[in-house]
């Protein structure tokens, strides 16, 4: 990155903020401690009105936010925004009902032969998901679950929620800390820390029948909570070795909790360490199915006693179809 294109997004980030540290600059744009501190000095000079903080934990605020031009968006800016929401049409995401607005206010900040191209592109790229015959029409079985959105505004006030859920038959209700909220394989999901139980859970957002906060009385406090699930986390049980084949396999789809490190400097080995809930039969059949999606190339370092088991049984199978 040229330092003028460095110097304008650092520019942006500091506007964008109430304070900031030096360590944050050097680790959002990946520049060494001097270079943070003479770019700072130069967006100074620039007639930027930045106080510095003294003290161990010290850094800067702008006493003014009223320094940086309107934002203009580039060809290539507006092509990748126009193309997102395209890519995500029907992905289950929340406030898909103001993706029209969007679209319409960011089609009037750009100027004509800009609004050709992209009434282009919409004619010609179709993604997973899209109806090719109506590449506009938002199908009702794509929007998320209703609840979601009031769920990520409760996220944005507080974290400590009370959740009542349909499990088969019976309607439950539990006191939690949200931990992540994510999606995977076209589910949402909550993971939580349960306050009664005091334990981790996942929690699908499809079964949530309401949410609200939690009583402030009765909460357990954050580092407590992390304290807890420090203690808590289990020796990884899965341990595999990855070869090319199973690299590229994984990087098709993994579960999102799983992730590998590289061993050689080429990106061609790698390990996997993950721990597998034995006792979740689900979880553990989601596993082996994944297992056996990475391929041959592997090699099975350390594997639950249940899912070897398991994989034994299944690979028997295969050979007797052969």
């Amino acid at each position: 990155m040229k330092k003028v294109e460095r110097i304008n997004l650092i520019m942006r980030y500091i506007n964008n903020r109430a304070s900031f540290t030096i360590s944050e600059i050097m680790r959002e744009f990946s520049i060494s401690r001097s270079t943070a501190i003479r770019d700072i000095r130069e967006i100074e000079a620039m007639g930027m009105p930045l106080v510095a903080e003294v003290g161990r934990d010290g850094g800067y605020f702008v006493m003014s936010n009223a320094v940086l031009p309107p934002v203009r968006f580039t060809d290539t800016e507006i092509k990748a925004l126009f193309i997102a929401f395209m890519a995500t049409r029907n992905q289950q995401l929340p406030y898909l009902k103001s993706r029209q607005s969007l679209a319409e206010k960011l089609l009037g900040l750009i100027s004509q032969s800009h609004q050709d191209d992209l009434v282009l592109l919409n004619q010609l790229l179709l993604f997973e998901g899209t109806n090719p015959n109506n590449p506009d029409l938002l199908e009702l079985s794509d929007l998320p679950h209703p609840i979601l959105e009031k769920l990520i505004q409760l996220l944005l006030l507080d974290r400590y929620l009370w959740i009542t859920i349909r499990e088969g038959h019976d309607i439950n209700s539990y006191p939690i800390y949200l931990l992540h909220l994510y999606r995977e394989k076209s589910i949402w999901l909550i993971e939580g820390y349960e306050l009664k139980e005091e334990k981790r859970r996942l929690f699908p957002v499809d079964y949530l029948t309401d949410v609200e906060p939690y009583s402030v009385n009765k909460r357990l406090s954050h580092k407590k909570i992390q304290e807890k699930l420090m203690k808590e986390e289990e020796a990884f049980n899965m341990i595999l070795e990855l070869g090319p084949k199973a690299i590229e396999q994984f990087k098709k789809y993994h579960p999102l909790k799983v992730s590998i490190s590289y061993i050689d400097p080429f990106q061609s080995r790698a390990i996997l360490k993950t721990h597998v809930n034995a006792d979740h039969a689900e979880e553990l059949s989601d596993m082996l199915n994944w297992l056996l999606f990475l391929g041959e190339d592997i090699k099975i370092r350390s594997l639950p006693e249940e899912m070897a088991g398991a994989l034994y049984t299944r690979i028997k199978s295969f050979d007797h179809l052969v």
